[in-house]
């Protein structure tokens, strides 16, 4: 009776069918993620053939094996090393100054109207100020020292932050915030149990705009206010000429740019697993 009723049991189960829009979906990551490489490596390598082949001025645009050859002289020498290791500090000391109370500030303004009402006319005529236009006047009030360098990377961050974050706060559904007032969430509550993991989607965008902008600021802000780090590499080199070195600064700032995308899209699928498409 046994051995009759396995047979049937087996016929009667569904076959097992391989998802078909999930084997696509990966198969067009797959796609997406070779692009991304080959699309650099092709620029490259054009670039280097039109040098060899003198289509470009090499006085201006350097081949790419060149700028690769001057860049590892420069690991070997420990020059790129220092200038980078100062400039990452001044980057991540400056973006952390910024992007913790733009977070907070951007909370409030979402959460509460009085506090909106007292800060959203200072963040509309402030943040249309260039803010490399500034710097003149950080460098008066704290040196050329590296605090005039902090100070300007957190103000860049801090609205890009701050206008992110008020951003996602009032796009959260409100029922969920009345649900918080009226289960008696306090105030701390409602910062971090409502409108934090609501915002979050915004607060990282916001985080990843600040970042962009935070290596624009620093590389500027070193052009003329600094002795040291990739901005003053690639100032200097262009002032004496040595083109290789300027595109080694050049380089290493596309390389910073693409490394904090990377970090920033763990941190942001980590923190919004439920974001992730």
């Amino acid at each position: 009776m046994k051995s009759e009723s396995l047979p049937a049991a087996q016929a009667a189960a569904p076959p097992v069918e391989v998802d078909a829009d999930a084997e696509r979906w990966r198969r067009q990551r797959r796609i997406e993620k070779t692009l991304s490489v080959l699309s650099p490596l092709a620029l490259l390598a054009l670039w280097q053939l039109a040098a060899l082949a003198g289509e470009v001025d090499t006085r201006f645009f350097p081949a790419p094996s060149a700028v690769f050859e001057e860049a590892w002289g420069m690991i070997q020498s420990g020059e790129l090393w220092l200038h980078l290791s100062i400039s990452l500090s001044r980057i991540a000391v400056g973006f952390t100054l910024g992007a913790v109370p733009g977070i907070a500030i951007g909370l409030a303004v979402g959460l509460f109207r009085p506090v909106r009402a007292i800060v959203q006319p200072l963040i509309d005529a402030t943040f249309p100020i260039p803010k490399i236009a500034i710097l003149p006047l950080f460098i008066m009030i704290f040196g050329l020292g590296e605090e005039s360098k902090y100070a300007i990377i957190a103000t860049a961050v801090i609205y890009l932050v701050m206008i992110n974050t008020a951003a996602g706060v009032h796009n959260i559904d409100k029922i969920y915030l009345d649900v918080g007032k009226n289960f008696g969430a306090g105030k701390w509550m409602m910062f971090t149990d409502v409108a934090l993991p609501g915002a979050l989607p915004l607060i990282v965008a916001g985080l990843k705009l600040g970042m962009g902008v935070a290596l624009l600021v620093i590389v500027s802000a070193e052009f003329v206010g600094a002795k040291s780090g990739i901005g003053y590499l690639i100032w200097t080199s262009w002032q004496v000429f040595q083109v290789e070195k300027m595109y080694v600064g050049l380089l290493v700032c596309a390389l910073l740019g693409f490394g904090a995308a990377i970090l920033l899209n763990l941190l942001e699928r980590v923190l919004i697993p439920w974001k992730q498409r």
